[in-house]
């Protein structure tokens, strides 16, 4: 006789089996359990230091870290992984061989936010390498052989604030990665020491805000020694930023093949650096920027005077703008001196003093320097015309007639005698003869018979002729070609 099998017992089974089951067909898939080779506690995987040539297979999607670090992979292709893991946030591959990336091979983890590549056998980063990782904050890829980085290699990474790229072979500054309005706007360390830097964009690199300065690290790069660089070098000294702070010994450059610290330039004579106070010329509008060390700080600007100065002032030339920027608005000579920006942040707190020097004068834009040159030229040109017609074109001064009377073969003008050493008497009159040119002299009365107002002879009138004194007799010229500067005058004939 078979035992009676009791059916509450069944019924109590299945439903024990009920939840495990709904969430399998809820997952579509079996559950995946921690893999042979790693060390699973809750959401984290540790699967270093297994010698793994690939990563391992079956991946449970819950996975937030995921270490693999110290293996011999070689190869991280767009497969590596069949499940999507949305929820990891770090991956860490250093201390492999890897030599390749593919640029799909990001696609299964977008939410990554740490990502470790250090130690590895990468030469080149191509561009939009690591594009698909729009959220991740940190980038380790230092320890490489990396010569090249493509100009795209970190596009559409909005959120990376940390990048390390020391001991490498690169050879060219990425200046797109640090430039203002750049592809990384919270990018506030990037570690390019220990590379083979030779020259720096110096002007541009000054150009950079003190939060991006204050992580730009650039120590053990055999740097080209000049003056400019060294005044880079010690304006960041006197801000005390940490990139020269914390390495001042291992800055340093080459000059002649010798390695020489870029504070101990003294064969180069470069002049000690000093702090420039801001200029402005009456009229302007300038805006001058509390350039501190961190960003995201609370700005309080105080005036020269010791008052500070508010955000909205009516009627007023100085405000503080909205990032903590003081505006001057149509610049005075009352508004120069000393003002201070005292930030206050979540680390530590950061004093500036701003000297600010104003010129009592105005100062011409382009547009009245073309106008002020132009009207100098047209004035230069004018003169010169001026004074060709003065030389040429000037009336005659003798009143000439337009039908001259022919002169008598006994007489001569007295304006042809001054302009001759030669006399033009008469060779037969009386007398004896020097051997010298004759000396005449002919005095014009100033007012008397025959003469007008100034000395001016009337015409039909004829000055008296003084009697000869055993030099013959003298003659007199056409009164008519007689000027009136020659009155009151005696003239050497």
């Amino acid at each position: 006789m078979q035992p009676q099998r009791d059916p509450r017992g069944l019924w109590l089974l299945l439903l024990s089996l009920f939840p495990l089951l709904f969430e399998v067909a809820r997952a579509g898939r079996p559950v995946v359990s921690c893999p042979a080779a790693c060390l699973c506690a809750s959401n984290i995987l540790s699967c270093s230091k297994q010698q793994l040539p690939n990563v391992p297979h079956s991946l449970p999607s819950y996975t937030a870290l995921l270490d693999l670090s110290h293996n011999n992979l070689s190869r991280l292709r767009a497969e590596w992984t069949p499940t999507r893991l949305i929820h990891l946030q770090s991956l860490l591959l250093s201390h492999n061989h890897l030599n390749f990336i593919s640029s799909e091979a990001f696609s299964p983890v977008p939410n990554l936010r740490y990502l470790d590549l250090s130690s590895n056998q990468l030469r080149t980063l191509d561009e939009f390498l690591f594009s698909e990782l729009q959220a991740l904050e940190v980038l380790l890829l230092y320890n490489n052989h990396i010569m090249a980085v493509d100009r795209c290699a970190f596009d559409d990474m909005a959120q990376l604030q940390k990048l390390y790229l020391s001991q490498n072979q690169i050879s060219r500054f990425p200046l797109e990665l640090v430039k203002e309005g750049a592809k990384l706007p919270k990018l506030t360390l990037l570690d390019l020491s220990s590379n083979k830097l030779k020259n720096l964009p110096l002007p541009d690199l000054q150009k950079l805000p003190a939060w991006i300065k204050n992580g730009l690290y650039l120590h053990n790069n055999p740097l080209h020694c000049d003056c400019e660089l060294y005044q880079l070098f010690s304006h960041w000294q006197y801000r005390q930023l940490s990139s020269v702070m914390d390495f001042q010994e291992d800055l340093y450059c080459m000059s002649s093949k010798k390695l020489h610290n870029v504070f101990n330039l003294s064969f180069l004579n470069c002049s000690e650096y000093k702090e420039r106070a801001w200029e402005a010329h009456l009229g302007d509008t300038l805006t001058i920027k509390c350039d501190t060390k961190q960003q995201g700080m609370t700005k309080v600007w105080v005036t020269p005077s010791n008052e500070r100065v508010l955000d909205e002032v009516a009627n007023s030339t100085v405000t503080v703008s909205k990032d903590g920027s003081l505006h001057f608005q149509q610049v005075q000579v009352e508004d120069g001196g000393v003002y201070t920006c005292y930030a206050m942040g979540e680390a530590f707190n950061e004093t500036l003093s701003v000297e600010l020097k104003v010129y009592n004068f105005t100062l011409h834009g382009h547009h009245d320097t073309l106008n002020t040159a132009y009207t100098t030229l047209v004035g230069c040109i004018l003169s010169v015309v001026l004074v060709l017609i003065y030389l040429y074109l000037t009336p005659c001064r003798c009143w000439c007639r337009g039908v001259e009377k022919p002169s008598s073969h006994q007489g001569d003008s007295l304006s042809s005698s001054m302009l001759s050493t030669t006399p033009n008497h008469d060779p037969m009159a009386g007398g004896d003869k020097d051997d010298g040119f004759d000396r005449r002299v002919a005095f014009l009365e100033p007012a008397g018979p025959g003469q007008g107002q100034n000395g001016k002879l009337k015409p039909g009138n004829t000055l008296p002729v003084p009697e000869a004194t055993g030099k013959g007799p003298r003659r007199m010229s056409d009164p008519e070609s007689v000027s009136s500067v020659f009155s009151d005058t005696p003239i050497v004939v």
